[in-house]
């Protein structure tokens, strides 16, 4: 078993085995190292493991250094799911201890890998911040309407009542500004447009966006990813009359509805932080939380990576964000995202 980087023209065998190995995500796919090396401008290492030149395991890893937070190695950056994909125990045993190097090498502070299972009982574990939400979807566009708890399929019929319409947008324009108002509003700084047209433009049909009208004006919108049989709605907001208007509730039941109707069997509703907001609506749909633990191996500090708006010591500067006009956040907004990951 070799352990070597992904060179240039490996890409297809590097994606089928993602596809193939139950073990991996969307997040696997070799695209995100494009993505994220032109958007941010980051370095990636992207580690396959090899038996007679056939893939066996696969690690996208990205540095992410920052003064503001750190240095770190991580599976994979901007995304819920990472870590070592395989089947194979030589093969993760490889691929782990080829990331350490990578990172004694670096010097960073440690490596994360993000995953709904441990992947190496020895490393340190964080679990009871983050959780994930899939459910499967049914055959018929009705039995999925009806699975909706009472009072949540009473917002989308408010929404249908409404007048609400949904189309797929051929840019990222009107989701970006959408996007953009709804973090402010959590105090989050958005990502730089250019980030959401190169992944719509990399991962082509396995990505769209749908937004939602209230007669002409656009008050939601979506990017959503597919993967295998799954519809991974990723990127999502809403503006505040979407709220009155239940433009949310009727977004997501319109992603629902047309990845039903193309016959995907998967709905993964994405990652929450346990009390917020975004997860009880996700609870109110219905839908269980799966824990997502995070595991980190620290190495040059003392502490766990904790970059998250809940995390206390950044308190005054989500408050101060909420309060920044939405100009000045598209603006500063992408210097500080990039280095948090």
């Amino acid at each position: 078993m070799i352990v070597s980087m992904l060179d240039p023209g490996e890409e297809p065998a590097w994606d089928a085995f993602v596809r193939d190995c139950p073990a991996a995500t969307f997040f696997h796919l070799s695209g995100w190292r494009r993505v994220i090396e032109k958007a941010f401008g980051h370095r990636t290492f992207y580690l396959a493991a090899r038996q007679a030149k056939e893939i066996r395991g696969v690690l996208p890893l990205t540095q992410i250094k920052s003064v503001l937070f750190g240095n770190s190695l991580i599976s994979n950056a901007f995304c819920v799911h990472g870590g070592i994909a395989t089947a194979e125990a030589e093969a993760a045993d490889q691929l782990c201890f080829a990331a350490l190097e990578i990172a004694r090498e670096l010097k960073v502070d440690g490596v994360e890998f993000r995953s709904s299972r441990v992947l190496r009982p020895d490393w340190v574990s964080k679990a009871g911040l983050y959780v994930n939400f899939r459910r499967p979807i049914a055959a018929d566009v009705d039995a999925n309407l009806k699975a909706i708890p009472r009072k949540q399929r009473a917002m989308v019929r408010k929404a249908i009542a409404n007048g609400l319409t949904a189309e797929i947008d051929s840019d990222v324009d009107r989701l970006h500004h959408i996007y953009a108002e709804s973090v402010r509003r959590l105090g989050t700084p958005v990502f730089p447009k250019r980030y959401f047209k190169l992944l719509k433009d990399e991962f082509g049909e396995a990505c769209d966006v749908l937004t939602v009208l209230n007669g002409k004006q656009a008050i939601a919108s979506v990017m959503n990813f597919y993967f295998r049989d799954e519809v991974l709605p990723y990127y999502g907001g809403g503006l505040a009359e979407a709220r009155t208007l239940a433009g949310n509730d009727f977004m997501y039941w319109e992603v629902m509805r047309r990845a039903c109707e193309r016959g995907f069997k998967t709905f993964d509703f994405g990652r929450s932080k346990i009390g917020t907001g975004s997860y009880d609506f996700k609870r109110n749909w219905g839908f269980e939380p799966v824990a997502l633990t995070y595991q980190y191996s620290v190495n040059n500090s003392k502490h766990i990576r904790d970059v998250n708006p809940l995390n206390p010591k950044y308190r005054m500067a989500v408050n101060l964000w909420r309060r920044l006009p939405l100009s000045v956040t598209k603006l500063v907004g992408p210097a500080i995202v990039r280095s948090i990951g």
